[in-house]
């Protein structure tokens, strides 16, 4: 569903990146500018690294009133912005922008995009629960602020780099976070694992086309306990390997596509300024989108 309309005062929105070409955020977007009969276009700008500035520059001379980051310019972008929120500064992220008063102004909606299913569906204290974390990239990042944001007792991170999991620790330093965060390698997950109330994929492994692949083994996730919520930030295919590993073991499941919805009606709230928007038409979207594509 799509305006089948462009007119004289068509405001534009869109997402860059680079490729930019296999993002589902116009499906969706412009499914819910169609249900709610706004006069708005969104479109995917794919923007080589060398080009990011001059675009940023171009869209603030033609109107365009805001756009999603996607990669790589989630940290590159963010000395081209006249101000960043607290949470994306804490990210070291940025993945949505908006034009306000003559300004660029930066965001990070992945972390409310991550908790919204947390919070909607698992309605629970979750300051006496332990999180496990795999990967320690730029997607890990945001489950660290969301978890501390839900008041998670421990945070773990666990990589395979143990340089780079210091640098990931100390990048916090200068936050409430660093109190409860830890970082380990992958062969102390045997002893983390049990104690997960929540474990979570932040890293690529088992994303299309590589279905088979877990970034877990069979013997890792057999510790899970029946009570865990298992989330994957993948969405293709539904459902990843490791998320159907956890439901053997009676874990509750979440994969990323919600979280990919979720981050969508928090930007789209943001640029258009309204609170009431189509959530069920944006999921599905997507959702009969991937079916169709997939099979």
């Amino acid at each position: 569903m799509t305006n089948p309309l462009i007119t004289g005062k068509t405001r534009l929105l869109g997402v860059i990146g680079h490729p930019v070409e296999h993002s589902l955020s116009p499906l969706m977007h412009n499914a819910a500018i169609a249900q709610l009969g706004l006069d708005y276009a969104y479109l995917p700008f794919p923007i080589e690294p060398e080009n990011l500035a001059t675009a940023i520059a171009g869209f603030a001379a033609v109107g365009v009133v805001g756009f999603s980051v996607t990669i790589p310019h989630k940290q590159a972008i963010i000395p081209l912005l006249s101000e960043i929120s607290p949470l994306a500064q804490a990210v070291g992220a940025v993945n949505t922008v908006s034009r306000q008063q003559n300004q660029w102004v930066g965001t990070n909606t992945d972390v409310e995009g991550f908790i919204a299913p947390l919070l909607t569906t698992y309605q629970q204290d979750w300051s006496q629960k332990v999180v496990v974390i795999l990967g320690n990239g730029g997607a890990a990042r945001a489950v660290v602020a969301g978890c501390h944001q839900l008041g998670f007792a421990e945070i773990h991170v666990v990589g395979r780099n143990s340089q780079k999991l210091q640098e990931f620790h100390s990048s916090w330093h200068n936050s409430s976070i660093a109190e409860t965060l830890q970082v380990h390698t992958w062969d102390e997950l045997v002893k983390l694992i049990p104690q997960a109330n929540l474990l979570v994929n932040t890293t690529p492994v088992g994303m299309y086309p590589k279905v088979d692949a877990s970034p877990l083994s069979t013997e890792e996730i057999g510790n899970l306990s029946p009570n865990a919520i298992a989330y994957d930030l993948i969405y293709i295919p539904q459902p990843t390997q490791f998320i159907q590993q956890a439901q053997k073991q009676g874990a509750i499941a979440i994969d990323g596509l919600e979280m990919l919805v979720q981050q969508g009606v928090a930007a789209l709230k943001i640029w258009l300024q309204r609170e009431n928007l189509p959530v069920d038409v944006m999921r599905q979207t997507l959702r009969s989108h991937l079916v169709a594509c997939l099979g």
